[in-house]
């Protein structure tokens, strides 16, 4: 679930950071940059590893402060494909099931990853397992906001979310109402995954 991974960057430093010892001053600056961001291709920052190396650092005309080229690992949030994890239902819409696990929200579990067959009840907004027992008894199972989860991620996609040129207001909203920079997709349609409470006895 969390990796680390190794980067650079040129930090800088300013006057007002200059009583720091260079290592705190270059870590909380790559923790203010860095931390609970989305880098493309990277995954969701979480905090600062450690600093593998320093260069030279510099101070150009104009500019009172410092700038220091840093080798450094982050601590990153990227699953890896296939892998199993646990998180609470944030909501249900036609799209799918909503997931969050605190710190992350943009997981989806679209309709064909849900256990067969399961539908969507618009009175309540959540979907429902029609789960048949044994015994020819038919079961609804609803997946209510709030429940406990367990799911295998099937896709990740990341966006770019940069502006590309000159954009309207209307049309700079609409594109960050529509991009999410990391998101991923999720499955529950196989014996023990779907909410905990399914599979407590």
């Amino acid at each position: 679930m969390f990796i680390l991974s190794e980067m650079r960057n040129v930090t800088r430093i300013p006057p007002e950071l200059f009583n720091l010892k260079l290592n705190d001053a270059i870590a909380g600056e790559l923790n203010k940059k860095l931390a609970n961001k989305v880098v493309l291709n990277v995954g969701l920052c979480i905090a600062l590893y450690d600093i593998i190396s320093l260069k030279e650092s510099y101070i150009f005309p104009g500019d009172g402060a410092s700038h220091t080229r840093v080798n450094f690992r982050y601590i990153v949030f990227r699953p890896m494909m296939e892998e199993i994890l646990v998180g609470k239902i944030r909501s249900c819409s036609q799209e799918g099931v909503h997931v969050t696990l605190g710190f992350f929200d943009d997981i989806l579990i679209p309709p064909s990853a849900l256990q067969h067959p399961s539908a969507f009840n618009e009175n309540e907004q959540a979907w429902v397992w029609e789960y048949d027992t044994a015994d020819g008894s038919k079961h609804d199972l609803f997946m209510d906001s709030g429940e406990t989860i367990r799911f295998r991620v099937t896709a990740e996609n990341f966006n770019e979310t940069c502006p590309t040129g000159p954009v309207t207001i209307q049309e700079s909203q609409e594109n960050i109402d529509a991009k999410v920079p990391y998101s991923l997709t999720a499955s529950i349609n196989e014996p023990g995954l779907g909410l905990l409470t399914w599979w407590d006895n």
